[in-house]
């Protein structure tokens, strides 16, 4: 992590681009394609791509094939959203974040071959990141879907080498649908005629769909529990595939849940025709990887300096249920290392499923500190958060911010400093780490 930086070049470009279009989302592949003809299809000219859907753990998955990949000295591409901080985190140009000089160029021919018409934020800036990843020598892309799959902007890539599905859950009902079958649909729609399909451990009604989507297209499935499987086994991870089994290191990245996505990553890799990759370099990735804002424990910085002394403090972008529930198996686990008493601090969006995100956690925390989500996000008032808190069993009050939230935390001094787990949303993580003075690097 660097120190925060100010505001830079790209800033305003991005600032002109927002106004294209009057909705933050508007799922449709058409302005993307005309945009794509318009810039001579980089699209087209991509390095082999790993395309990967899912509703939690993308990021994280991502995170692991890049550093399995960079152990084995490729040279990878990547794109992710949302950011935490900086909007340069989003594109990783041949193992680096792109820089002010490049990103801004690749703005303007957007914004030039675009000439005015509307489409939306992330459709241009993807359109951006796209001509760049096409005159940029690499191995290997790592693409992030933005939303759902199947309409979402990244879509526009016709042959990817691998498509990937994380597990699917309930969230972004507004635009995917309200049931686990619509929305395990969408993000199928990132399958392609007889590309490999790999697939995170997915409830019975999402996993049917994968299959059959994966079966009109011809497309042979490599399915968690039926094709791979990563375990614990003795502080050890125990992967197994047709090709055979590695033992690999339990990853730095703390939770159960990421013992999953370090399967997705590595099951990823080795359906990818005309990949291979040494064991040492799965070993040394899973060991490696690392995800800001996702279970991270905060260093020094000033406002970790306003919790009382000798609290952890921890931060996560978790804002869905399944996200709730994975977290609070990892603090559980945590628990059993060392007890300490958990405060949640938590500020969520308006279309999240509040009561669904902290159900997980009532008799764990003994308190909860609800507070706004900084910026234009809709984020929910304290007072919303905190009252859901309530009705679930745990004592909850509201404070201004997260530094006000650090600032009122006592405990008693028969019992250990507090472990304060900052979660509820990605805007939320990445006001905390800037706030700390911390930036993506």
């Amino acid at each position: 992590m660097a120190l925060a930086q100010p505001m830079r070049a790209p800033d305003s470009i991005l600032d002109r681009l927002s106004a294209l279009h009057p909705k933050k989302i508007d799922l449709s592949l058409a302005r993307m394609e005309r945009l794509m003809a318009a810039l001579g299809h980089p699209e087209r000219r991509l390095p082999p791509a790993i395309h990967v859907a899912g509703t939690n753990g993308k990021g994280s998955t991502i995170a692991f094939m890049r550093a399995i990949l960079e152990a084995a000295g490729k040279r990878v591409h990547v794109y992710t959203s949302p950011h935490l901080v900086r909007f340069n985190e989003r594109i990783r140009l041949a193992g680096h974040l792109v820089e002010d000089a490049p990103l801004a160029e690749a703005l303007e021919r957007a914004e030039t071959a675009n000439a005015g018409a509307p489409i939306t934020l992330f459709e241009i800036t993807t359109a951006a990141a796209l001509i760049l990843f096409s005159e940029t020598p690499a191995d290997v892309l790592l693409l992030e879907v933005g939303l759902g799959g199947r309409l979402d902007a990244t879509n526009v890539i016709e042959t990817p080498a691998v498509s990937v599905i994380t597990p699917v859950s309930i969230d972004h009902v507004d635009f995917l649908g309200s049931t686990l079958s619509a929305i395990a649909g969408e993000k199928a729609g990132i399958i392609k005629p007889r590309v490999p399909v790999v697939s995170g451990a997915q409830a019975g009604e999402a996993e049917a769909v994968i299959e059959r989507a994966a079966a009109r297209a011809r497309a042979p499935v490599f399915m968690c529990g039926q094709h791979w499987s990563i375990a614990d086994d003795a502080g050890r991870l125990a992967y197994a595939d047709e090709n055979g089994l590695l033992d690999l290191p339990r990853p730095r990245l703390v939770g159960p849940h990421q013992i999953g996505n370090a399967g997705i990553a590595v099951a990823a890799l080795r359906a990818m025709p005309g990949l291979a990759l040494p064991a040492a370099a799965f070993e040394a990735g899973i060991l490696k990887a690392d995800w800001p804002a996702r279970l991270q424990r905060l260093g020094s910085g000033p406002l970790v300096a306003r919790a009382p002394a000798g609290a952890e403090v921890w931060l996560d972008g978790g804002h869905n249920a399944a996200g709730g529930e994975a977290l609070a198996h990892a603090v559980c686990e945590l628990e059993e290392r060392y007890s300490r008493p958990l405060v949640l601090v938590v500020g969520m969006l308006g279309t999240k499923d509040v009561s669904g995100f902290l159900a997980p956690f009532a008799g764990l925390a003994r308190a909860a500190v609800a507070v706004p989500v900084p910026g234009d996000h809709m984020g929910l008032s304290p007072q919303e958060v905190a009252a859901t808190a309530q009705a679930l069993g745990i004592p909850a009050s509201v404070a201004a911010d997260v530094g006000a939230a650090l600032d009122g935390l006592s405990f008693h001094p028969q019992f250990p400093p507090p472990r304060v787990l900052v979660a509820g949303s990605l805007y939320l993580a990445g006001a905390v780490l800037a706030q700390n003075g911390m930036v993506p690097d």
